[in-house]
């Protein structure tokens, strides 16, 4: 069984295709998606899919790459407020990105900052997005010992994995394992038993679709049954079946989202 933790079919790379491609996925054996948004517009669209498909589930929340969604006075509240709708099980995704916006470090720090103090207050998980950002990520989730979740798309070193499992962090791994210069998640992968006692119990897998497709389909829209090759690098570099990687993460899934294991 295949849980693909994040993502986005709201994307209008989907469109006129989105029904089609999500019953082919499940029809392969995904069992469930969760689906996440990178803001208020595509927060609605998020509800909308997990209302629409029975194994489809939404996370809801503004990526630093939109920033002015601050600027509705009742961002948080609409975001508040979305939650509480049936099937939403986490607030993202939401992060620090220095690849594209370093320009506006200050503002994405107060927006991230303010959606760990929504997750504290609500109880909700967080799916964060981190990308040259390792240090500034690391010390924001220090600052909400309360609030836990996933550094989806996990791009950073082999100590910091370490050090936000040892915080009681998720971290997930997509198609980007399989790339032949992919050297830092690879290396994180193969020594995932030394970070920490149940490293293990702390992995997702995800696809982050429709980027970051997994050879040999890199370069094409990626969809979640294409987790397999995913699922195969990442089992040979843990010395387990491609089965029984899919089961963790899907265990590891379902625990993490708070959603009962469907055998």
């Amino acid at each position: 069984m295949i849980f693909d933790s994040h993502a986005h079919y709201d994307d209008e790379r989907f469109d006129g295709i989105r029904d089609d491609v999500i019953r082919d996925v499940h029809n392969n054996g995904v069992a469930r998606i969760t689906n996440v948004s990178s803001n208020l517009g595509s927060a609605k669209s998020c509800i909308e899919l997990s209302q629409k498909f029975d194994f489809v589930y939404a996370a809801l929340g503004v990526h630093p790459d939109s920033l002015s969604d601050m600027e509705n006075k009742d961002w948080l509240d609409i975001l508040e407020e979305g939650y509480k709708a049936e099937k939403v099980v986490a607030i993202g995704e939401i992060g620090l990105d220095y690849y594209y916006g370093a320009e506006q470090k200050e503002e994405q720090k107060k927006c991230f900052r303010e959606q760990m103090r929504l997750a504290q207050k609500i109880g909700a998980p967080v799916i964060i997005h981190d990308r040259e950002a390792h240090e500034d990520t690391l010390n924001i989730i220090k600052e909400f010992p309360d609030v836990f979740g996933v550094v989806h798309s996990f791009s950073g070193s082999f100590e910091f994995a370490r050090e936000v499992m040892k915080l009681g962090y998720y971290i997930s791994v997509n198609g980007v394992v399989t790339f032949k210069n992919a050297k830092k998640i690879v290396d994180i992968i193969t020594r995932l038993r030394d970070v920490h006692e149940d490293a293990l119990s702390r992995l997702l897998v995800e696809t982050d679709c429709p980027y970051l497709a997994p050879v040999p389909y890199r370069g094409k829209t990626n969809r979640s049954d294409y987790i397999e090759n995913t699922a195969e690098k990442c089992a040979q570099l843990l010395e387990i079946s491609r089965e029984e990687f899919c089961t963790l993460t899907y265990n590891n899934a379902c625990r993490f989202y708070g959603l009962e294991v469907k055998k």
